[in-house]
């Protein structure tokens, strides 16, 4: 008996980890596609990157106008394989500016906002290594109506981030999430896909007016 209960624990710690620990190499099809990605010329170049709402951010270019911009986005990523892939999804381009939209996927693979944090500071690390004067602007992460049942970890990790930026001069936080709520105070579902997670044109035209406001 008690060597069954011991293999049930050593399982139950087994599938946790390697549940909360993804493998970034699923990732090297989509990688290898962005390292073939010309490097914009002019000044103020700015990198958009992370999961599946930068990726498909069609017209990020027009809608983000002003400066060079290039979108490295790779859809169903956590912030940990934006660690593992920063030199090709941000350091390579040498921008001035970086914005970065990551934690969405890592909440609803069960990650706590607090790990999820201990990585973004390592992602911040590596990025003010290559370029000290870098500015890093985080995207908060944006309510769904198909991870809503994640809503008070979201929270928590949006203030974890917001406070992070705040003592950092050349960190910024980007509040999506307030205005992606409808009058009832859940998801605006018009501004998704059928799938009630990615966004449709017109959710990206209410993050053009606010993500792209520095662009102005």
């Amino acid at each position: 008996m008690k060597i069954l209960i011991l293999y049930i624990l050593l399982s139950t710690i087994f599938w946790s980890c390697r549940f909360n620990s993804v493998d970034p190499h699923r990732f090297d099809g989509a990688i290898k596609k962005i390292a073939t990605l010309p490097i914009p010329e002019g000044e103020g170049l700015t990198v958009f990157t992370g999961s599946s709402s930068i990726r498909m951010w069609e017209g990020i270019e027009k809608d983000c106008s002003g400066v060079p911009v290039v979108n490295t986005g790779f859809g169903g990523s956590h912030m940990s394989d934006l660690l593992f892939f920063i030199e090709e999804t941000v350091l390579r381009f040498g921008p001035d500016k970086v914005f970065i939209y990551e934690g969405d996927n890592d909440i609803a693979a069960e990650k706590s906002p607090d790990a999820i944090m201990k990585t973004t500071k390592q992602v911040v690390d590596k990025i003010l290594q290559s370029n000290p004067n870098m500015t890093i602007h985080f995207i908060s992460a944006k309510p769904s109506p198909s991870r809503w049942q994640y809503k008070e970890q979201y929270t928590t990790f949006n203030a974890l981030l917001k406070r992070y930026c705040a003592e950092n001069s050349q960190l910024f936080y980007v509040d999506v999430w307030d205005k992606m709520l409808g009058t009832n105070g859940r998801p605006d579902p018009t501004i998704f896909i059928l799938d009630s997670l990615h966004m449709n044109r017109k959710g990206y035209l209410l993050w053009k007016d606010i993500v792209c406001e520095d662009f102005k």
